[in-house]
C-alpha cells in the first residue's frame, strides 16, 4: 500500500474509532440523561401510551387512565374522589410530573422498572401491549373516610397507625385537592394548578407529612416516658416533687397550669390526666435537655421518615433551660409533624417498640403475581415494656375520667392525650387542637392515631384537643375496629 492510500486509511480507522466511542458514550454514559431530560419528547409520549397501573386501596383502584383528545399523549390520570386520597397517591400529571406514590412508585406505574423485566420480554413474545403494575397500599378506606368527614371543612390532619406493623391507615389532610383537575397538558390544566398554588390554604400542603406544629400538652406522654426510663420516678402513682407556683428557671416568670386543677405535687398519672404544664415542666428540667433529646430521638425526632414519601423531621431542640422546660410541655421550638404524634402512640401502645411507618403492602405485576411484600421492621426501642405498660395506665386515665373523655369507644379500653397547643407571637393566634389515642382489643392494639386541627373559625375559648381532636380520633379508631369484624 502507497503512502497516501495508508494514510488515508488511518485517517478513516480514526474516524471509525471516533464514532464508535461516541455512539458508546450516547448509548451507554448520557442514556438516562437523555431519556430524562425535558427536551426529549419522544420518551413522555412513550410513558403516556399506555394505561398506568393502579393505586389500590382495600383490593379495589382509587386511580384510573382514560384517553385524552387532541394530544399526542394518549393517556391521562384520573382518581376516584381525588381529595380523599391525594394526602396518599399525590399527582401525576403530563404537564407538571408527579409527587408522593405516584413519583416514587413510577417505574412500576408505568412498567418500565427493572422489577417488571420479565413481565416486558414476554409480552415481545406474546404480543401482549404493555401495561404498567399496581401499588397496593395498606390504607383503610373505611378509616380514612372517617378522618376526612371528621376535619370537614376545617384545615387540620389525621394519620392512624398499626402499632403492630407499622402500617399506615389513614392519612388525611384538610383541605385537599383533586389531583385530576391538572393530569393533563392544556392550559385548563396549567390554570387548575395555578389556582391551587396560590389558594391561601395552602390544599396541595400535605399537613400530615410536610407541616410541623407544636405538639402542646400531647407531648406530655414522651416527656412522661422520659421520666421513667431516666429513674426520674418509677411510680406513676406517686406525689412527684412539684410545688405551685413553679417558676420557670433563669426567671422570675411563674409557669401556669389551664383552671383550677390540682397539680400541686400531683402524681404522673393525675398530671397527665388534667395536663398539668407545672408537673412536666419541671420534670424537663431536672432531666435537663440532653436526656429529653435522647428520649425524642428513640420515638423518632431529629430526623426524616420515609414511608416511602418523605416526612419532615420532627425536632426537639438544643435549648436553654426556661426553653427547655416550655419544650417539655411541647411548647417554644418544640415541633412535630401528625405523622410523628402518631408514632408516639404507636410506640407505647405496642408495648415500646416503635415500627417503621409505611403505606406499601406490594408492588403488583400487571399479571397481579407481587413482585414485592413489605415486610414490617422495627424502627427503635422508644421504652421498655414495663415502662410502656405503665404509660398505657396514664393515657387510659385520661379517656376515661380525664380531659379525653370525648374518645371512649364502647366496650373498647382507649388511651390518650389532649393537647392545645399555642400559635403566634406571645399566643396571639388561635390555638392547635390535638389529640393522641389508641385503642385495644383481645388481639392488642390494631391503631393508634393522632389528630390535629387548626380551626380558624371557632371562637377561641372553644378551642381545646378534647372538644375538637377527640371525636375525629375515635371515630378513625372506631372505623378500623370496625372494619376487621
Amino acid at each position: 500500500m502507497n503512502k497516501p492510500l495508508r494514510r488515508i486509511a488511518i485517517f478513516c480507522g480514526v474516524l471509525m474509532l471516533a464514532l464508535m466511542v461516541r455512539t458508546n458514550y450516547i448509548q451507554y454514559v448520557r442514556a438516562d440523561d437523555l431519556n430524562t431530560r425535558d427536551e426529549n419528547r419522544r420518551i413522555r409520549i412513550e410513558r403516556y401510551a399506555h394505561e398506568r397501573g393502579d393505586i389500590i386501596v382495600d383490593g379495589k383502584a382509587v386511580t384510573g387512565s382514560v384517553e385524552t383528545d387532541g394530544s399526542d399523549f394518549k393517556y391521562k390520570r384520573v382518581w376516584k374522589n381525588g381529595p380523599l386520597w391525594a394526602p396518599v397517591t399525590g399527582y401525576s400529571s403530563q404537564a407538571f410530573d408527579s409527587s408522593q406514590l405516584e413519583s416514587l412508585e413510577d417505574g412500576i406505574l408505568t412498567g418500565n422498572d427493572d422489577q417488571l423485566f420479565f413481565n416486558r420480554t414476554l409480552s415481545m413474545f406474546t404480543g401482549e401491549k404493555k401495561q404498567g403494575g399496581n401499588v397496593v397500599t395498606t390504607l383503610n378506606g373505611d378509616a380514612q373516610r372517617a378522618a376526612f368527614k371528621g376535619l370537614g371543612d376545617k384545615k387540620g390532619s389525621v394519620v392512624a397507625l398499626d402499632p403492630r406493623s407499622g402500617a399506615i391507615l389513614a392519612l388525611a389532610s384538610t383541605p385537599s385537592y383533586d389531583p385530576s383537575v391538572f393530569a393533563g397538558n392544556s392550559n385548563k390544566d396549567s390554570e387548575a394548578r395555578q389556582k391551587l398554588l396560590k389558594d391561601k390554604d395552602k390544599p396541595m400542603l400535605n399537613r400530615a407529612l410536610r407541616e410541623t406544629y407544636p405538639p402542646g400538652s400531647t407531648f406530655k406522654v414522651v416527656t412522661a416516658a422520659a421520666a421513667l426510663e431516666n429513674g426520674l420516678y418509677d411510680d406513676i402513682d406517686a406525689k412527684t416533687e412539684s410545688p405551685l407556683p413553679w417558676i420557670l428557671p433563669q426567671t422570675d416568670r411563674e409557669l401556669q397550669n389551664e383552671g383550677n386543677i390540682p397539680c400541686k405535687d400531683a402524681s404522673l398519672r393525675e398530671a397527665l390526666r388534667w395536663s398539668c404544664n407545672t408537673v412536666f415542666g419541671k420534670v424537663s428540667d431536672d432531666l435537663g435537655n440532653q436526656k429529653m433529646i435522647e428520649q425524642t430521638d428513640k420515638f423518632g425526632f431529629n430526623k426524616e421518615v420515609f414511608t416511602p414519601v418523605r416526612a419532615d423531621a420532627s425536632i426537639y431542640p438544643e435549648d436553654n433551660k426556661p426553653q427547655n422546660a416550655m419544650a417539655g410541655i411541647g411548647q417554644a421550638s418544640n415541633r412535630a409533624t401528625p405523622l410523628q404524634m402518631a408514632m408516639v402512640a404507636s410506640a407505647i401502645a405496642n408495648d415500646g417498640k416503635l415500627m417503621q411507618p409505611y403505606m406499601v403492602a406490594e408492588r403488583q405485576a400487571p399479571n397481579l403475581d407481587p413482585v414485592y411484600t413489605h415486610e414490617p421492621e422495627e424502627l427503635s426501642r422508644a421504652v421498655s415494656g414495663e415502662n410502656a405498660q405503665k404509660l398505657q395506665q396514664m393515657m387510659e386515665t385520661v379517656v376515661k375520667d380525664g380531659t379525653g373523655t370525648n374518645a371512649q369507644i364502647p366496650g373498647v379500653t382507649v388511651g390518650g392525650k389532649t393537647g392545645t397547643a399555642q400559635h403566634g407571637l406571645n399566643n396571639s393566634e388561635k390555638p392547635y387542637a390535638w389529640f393522641i389515642s389508641y385503642a385495644k382489643t383481645d388481639n392488642g392494639s390494631p391503631v393508634a392515631v393522632a389528630v390535629v386541627v387548626e380551626d380558624g373559625n371557632a371562637n377561641r375559648d372553644d378551642i381545646s384537643g378534647g372538644g375538637l381532636a377527640a371525636p375525629i380520633a375515635r371515630d378513625v379508631m372506631k372505623a378500623v375496629i370496625d372494619s376487621k369484624k
